[in-house]
Parts: C-alpha cells; sequence; structure tokens
C-alpha cells in the first residue's frame, strides 16, 4: 500500500478533492475519526492507495502534523484566490519541516479569483522550496477551460464530470506555455546536469525524460511542483492522481525521513503510530502504518505487546493476521503504546520535534454537571489527552479545578462532545481564577501579644516584629536581631512559620509577596510560652503589620512570543497597546520562510483577549506562547474592581 496525506485550510475543498481522487477507478472505503482524520482507501491502476484527509481547522493542526508521519508523500490543496495564500502557510511550515515531498493543488480554479501567477508568487512567500508550475490553464474570456501538461505539451479540455479530452493547444495559450515550460526546465535544470546540459546545447529533451527527471527531484524534496483543477467538476483530479503515482517516493523512503529524524537505524524501524481516538464500548483505538514486515498480534512494538489488529477501515480482524508492508492497520487493546512514536522490535522512539502542537491559547475550568462524575472527569481527561497532543491537563493551583489548556474555542467544543458522546461525562466550562497577588507598599512596625488561658497551662508569646517591602522578585524573607535571649532561639522558626502563614492572604484577600519581616524583640513565659502560642504570635502580627504596610495590588505580567505571519506583524503594536502591553520587538523566524516571531509584555489577565484578538486579525493562524514575568502594582479604579470582585471584598 502506498499512503499520502490531504492538508490545507477550510473551505479549499480538500475533502471533495479526496474523494474524487478515491472515486476515479471505483468506489473507496472511507473511515472516520471524531478529530476529523478521515481515511480513504481504493485502487488506482492495479495500486492500492490510502488517502489521510486531515482536518482543516488550524486548531486541528497536530492531527495533520501527525498524519504526515505516515504519508509518503502530501498534497497540500490551496485556494485559486492570492489573497488566501497566507491560510496555507501553517501547512507550508510543517511540511517543510517534516522534509515530506509536497505537491500544491490549486482548487477551485472554476472560480475566476485572480491570476494563477499572483497565487504562486503569494504562496512562494512563505515557502524556501522553489514552487514550480506544471501546468498553464487556457482560458475563454474569464473562465478556465482546460490545461496545458508543460512537460508533455499536451492539452486538455475540462469535461464535467468526465475526463479531459486531448486538444491541440490553442494560438492563445502558446506564448505563455512557453515561457512556463522554459520556466519550468530552468528549475529542474539547478538539480539534474543532464537536462543542464540539454538546455545548454539547445536540445529539446524528451518527455519521458523529463518525467524521470521531475519525479527523482519531487523525490529528493528538492522542489514543490504545482498543478491545477476543480476537484468538485473532477476537473484535473486525473492529472494530479497520475502524478501522485508516478513520482511518490516508496515506503522505505519514508522509513529512512524517519530514522534520520531520530537517529535510529533505518532497518530496525518496524511501524509509525501516528493517530489514536476513543471508541465507545471499545477503548482506545490507535492508527499506525507497517514500515516492516513480521507485525502479528501480540508481536512487542516498542516496549508493548499488540492487541488485536484490525482493518483500519472497517473495523474487522485483519485477514491475514498482520498488516502488508506499508499498510495501514488499527489496534485495540493497546494502551501502553504510545501515540505517536515510531517503533522498533526493541524501543518507542519519540516523534520528531516537528510533530509538536502549538501551545494552546485557551484556557477553561471544566466543572462536571453531575457530582457522580467529579472523580471520573479526572481519569477521563487524562485518556482524552493521550489521543490529543493538542490538549493540556493539569489542576488549578488555587482551587485544584480541573484546568483544560485547548487551542481555541471550537477545539474545546470538540473535547467537550467527546467527553460527552465516548465517556458520557457532561461538563461545563468557565474561566480559570485569575492570579493577583499583594505587596507592601511601605514599613510598618507592630507589636503582638498572643496571650489564651484555659485551664492549666495556658499560651503566651509576645514578639516585636518589623515588616518592610522586599525588591521585586525578592520574595519572603525572614531574620531576627532578638538580644538576651527575650525570644528562645528554639521557638524562633516557629515565629517564622507564622508568618509564612500569613502570606497567603493578606488583607486585599490575595497572597503576599516580596515582603521582609524582622523579628526584633519579644518576651516569654517559662510555662505557658510554646512553638505553638509564637506561630500564632508571628502570624496574627504580620498580618496585623500588613493592614498598616499601605498593600497594594500586584497583577502578573506574562512575556509573549506570537508566532505570526510577517504581512500582519505591524497590526501588534496596536492589538499590544490596547491590552496595555508593551511591544519588546520582533524578528524573521529564521527556521520559517514568511513568519515572524513577535514579542511583548502582556498583563495575564489581557492573554484570552489577546486570542480573540490574534484569531480575528491573522484568520485564524498567529499563536503564541506565555511564561510569567514579573508581578506590577496596580492602582485605581481598575484595582479596585478587581479587590471587590476577587479579592476580600468578594461577596
Amino acid at each position: 500500500m502506498r499512503c499520502f496525506a490531504v492538508l490545507g485550510p477550510s473551505q479549499t475543498g480538500k475533502t471533495t478533492l479526496v474523494e474524487k481522487l478515491g472515486s476515479l477507478e471505483g468506489v473507496p472505503r472511507k473511515s472516520a475519526s471524531p478529530y476529523k482524520l478521515n481515511l480513504l482507501e481504493f485502487e488506482f491502476l492495479a495500486e492500492t492507495w490510502c488517502a489521510l484527509d486531515a482536518p482543516g481547522s488550524i486548531e486541528a493542526l497536530v492531527h495533520a502534523q501527525h498524519a504526515l508521519l505516515a504519508s509518503d508523500i502530501c498534497v497540500l490543496c490551496v485556494s485559486a484566490a492570492p489573497d488566501e495564500a497566507v491560510l496555507a502557510a501553517p501547512y507550508l511550515r510543517v511540511i517543510e519541516a517534516s522534509g515530506t515531498p509536497c505537491i500544491i493543488f490549486i482548487n477551485r480554479i472554476d472560480e475566476p479569483r485572480g491570476k494563477l501567477r499572483e497565487v504562486i508568487a503569494a504562496l512562494q512567500d512563505y515557502s524556501s522550496h522553489a514552487l514550480v508550475l506544471r501546468q498553464v490553464p487556457i482560458r475563454e474570456g474569464e473562465q478556465i477551460v482546460g490545461s496545458v501538461d508543460l512537460i508533455s505539451e499536451r492539452a486538455w479540455r475540462y469535461r464535467e464530470g468526465q475526463t479531459s479530452s486531448l486538444i491541440a493547444i490553442p494560438d492563445n495559450v502558446l506564448e505563455r506555455e512557453h515561457e512556463a515550460r522554459t520556466e519550468l526546465l530552468d528549475h529542474l535544470s539547478e538539480y539534474d546536469d543532464w537536462l543542464l546540459e540539454e538546455l545548454v546545447e539547445d536540445r529539446e529533451p524528451d518527455s519521458a525524460a523529463l518525467y524521470a527527471v521531475s519525479s527523482r527531484i519531487l523525490k529528493q524534496n528538492r522542489i514543490t511542483p504545482v498543478f491545477i483543477g476543480a476537484a468538485s467538476h473532477n476537473n484535473g483530479v486525473n492529472r494530479l492522481m497520475k502524478a501522485i503515482r508516478h513520482e511518490a517516493p516508496p515506503a522505505d523512503a519514508l522509513r529512512n525521513r524517519l530514522a534520520t529524524a531520530c537517529g535510529a537505524a533505518e532497518a530496525s524501524i518496524i511501524a509509525v503510530t501516528f493517530h489514536a481516538y476513543h471508541r465507545p464500548n471499545v477503548g482506545k483505538a490507535i492508527y499506525a502504518r507497517a514500515l516492516g514486515n513480521g507485525i502479528k498480534q501480540g508481536s512487542t512494538l516498542g516496549d508493548a505487546g499488540l492487541g488485536a489488529l484490525q482493518d483500519a477501515i472497517t473495523g474487522k480482524p485483519l485477514a491475514n493476521g498482520g498488516p502488508s508492508l506499508g499498510a495501514i492497520f488499527a489496534t485495540v487493546k493497546s494502551d501502553r503504546l504510545a501515540v505517536p512514536a515510531i517503533l522498533s522490535q526493541t524501543a518507542a522512539l519519540d516523534p520528531p520535534d516537528w510533530t509538536s502542537p502549538p501551545t494552546p491559547m485557551l484556557q477553561r475550568i471544566l466543572v462536571p454537571t453531575s457530582e457522580r462524575d467529579e472523580n471520573k472527569l479526572s481519569a477521563t481527561l487524562a485518556k482524552l489527552a493521550e489521543t490529543d497532543r493538542g490538549v493540556t491537563i493539569r489542576q488549578e493551583e488555587s482551587t485544584g479545578a480541573h484546568l483544560v489548556s485547548v487551542q481555541g474555542p471550537l477545539h474545546l467544543r470538540e473535547l467537550s462532545r467527546a467527553l460527552s458522546e465516548v465517556f458520557h461525562v457532561e461538563v461545563t466550562d468557565q474561566p480559570p481564577h485569575p492570579v493577583y497577588r499583594e505587596t507592601a507598599s511601605k514599613p510598618a512596625e507592630v507589636h503582638y501579644r498572643h496571650r489564651k488561658q484555659t485551664g492549666g497551662a495556658g499560651q503566651f508569646a509576645d514578639v516585636k516584629l518589623n515588616l518592610h517591602p522586599n525588591e521585586r522578585g525578592g520574595g519572603f524573607s525572614f531574620a531576627e536581631i532578638v538580644k538576651g535571649g527575650a525570644v528562645p532561639r528554639n521557638f524562633i522558626p516557629a515565629v517564622e512559620a507564622g508568618a509564612r502563614e500569613a502570606m497567603e492572604k493578606g488583607p486585599l484577600g490575595f497572597g503576599v509577596i516580596d515582603v521582609g519581616v524582622v523579628l526584633t524583640d519579644g518576651q516569654h513565659h517559662s510555662v505557658d510560652s510554646s512553638e505553638f502560642a509564637f506561630r500564632a504570635a508571628g502570624k496574627m502580627g504580620v498580618k496585623q503589620a500588613l493592614s498598616q504596610a499601605a498593600p497594594v495590588l500586584m497583577q502578573p505580567i506574562a512575556r509573549v512570543d506570537i508566532q505570526i505571519p510577517s504581512i500582519y506583524t505591524g497590526g501588534l503594536v496596536q492589538i499590544v497597546s490596547a491590552l496595555k502591553g508593551q511591544v519588546l520587538g520582533f524578528d524573521r523566524d529564521e527556521t520559517t520562510k514568511g513568519w515572524d516571531t513577535f514579542r511583548a509584555l502582556l498583563p495575564g489577565s489581557a492573554l484570552e483577549e489577546l486570542a480573540r484578538a490574534l484569531r480575528s486579525a491573522t484568520q485564524g493562524i498567529g499563536h503564541f506562547s506565555s511564561v510569567f514575568d514579573h508581578y506590577e502594582e496596580m492602582y485605581g479604579k481598575e484595582a479596585d474592581a478587581i479587590i471587590t470582585t476577587h479579592g476580600a471584598h468578594a461577596g
């Protein structure tokens, strides 16, 4: 079996293209995953093929990335509108990082939306590989009615729902065809000495030889050929499939690519897992591709045994007990099998770095609607995280609630749907609790006496404390300058423990940071003093001092790195300024053509709004990662509102 992935933005006709490819010579077999990664098996020219139809939503990009792990070649389906070329930028980025040979298919050319040259020029802004046109359109007025193959120099007229008919190249296309063919040959000759010599000697190269040269160069991932068509009308689909068949590398090229990426011996790699999801009443189903022989039920791959092996489309047991070389198969009851992973019989190797998903930009607390699901939710979320690397799960620090980080609102809906339909756990979501702090803005001095008599031995501790602000980021500090044993040495650690406990919640209602406490003096009683009493005195004394030290609210400031196509960079200044952030600058992304890394400091409370603004400004393409940087003071009405809503005055 040979395998290719079809990637592309939403609304480019990607799924229609896959279905038309699979229907060229009969009825395909299709399987769908809840994550919208669909498998389509079909026959073409006596060969078995599997197309991996990757989801088009940018929030599901991780599943498209994983599909490349199992693909000999990929097809990037793009729009025929030049101003929509930027939507393909994330896919070009991951395709190039993966080293997967790629063919671009410009779809829906029946809709006049711009010049083909402009589309390719716009796409070239995001590709370090030369994009080489393999066909030129035949136009009648504004309509594209056919195409000319630049290698065979044969013209084809489209027919609705049928294969195209061979025609003579129209006179009005000859000049453009000659120009485009010359450009194609120039690109190919950069990687082939024979062709270069033919062109230098002004000899016309043979078409069969040109096809062989083009195929070899694509397999070497040197260039990216571009084809055109309209999948909904079946135009250009047959030509595209022939190119895939003739020019796609064999499965052993994929094995070599994966071995190089993970530093393993090529011969040791036997399979790659690339997708998993949970089936109701079945458990986790894992998709894998066989890259070696001898895979059977009960075989050991990595450090896990294989459970039942199934046909990936039907779910039925494999007819021959194991998959053939290159075949996609499913396995269940193999929960210890890592996904995604590159597998030998002795090791499960981590997938390459390029398979890592974008950092999740949306955080939500999930709350089960039924109390009986409270304990079940934690284990269920862990299972979902095993099959969707785009989501991360942790507990909220302040409440212990289930905090999920997802790619965006669509991803959140998919997660909630899976919880409901597969695991029968209904949840609601709410924003996480804000993380504010407070600190002292001036020194304070207190004398606090803890005295309690309840019969028998009482409680007595007397402390004098000086409290002062520390420098930003200095944290909590404690010191003592007690003289003459006024506070016995064995009680001083208890005073410090009480002071630390007082930091958990200050007079504004938030945790206290960057404060120092000095124990200067005190008194003790030979009978009634104890560690407990001095701890209580330390805690209450510091609380009293904090209320006298002009407490001020502190908000978290995050350092944000935004990955964004360069055409959108200028607009980020206004977005960051509107969110009361500070622009730190931007640099060209040295690893990806056409992308920038934009850096800024933003209030932590603005990160969700940044995600919304970024989605709107970049058509969903831009994404960011953030790390805590520091706390800074807040004053005025905004601070008062936060204290009222979330602090000591809440409720």
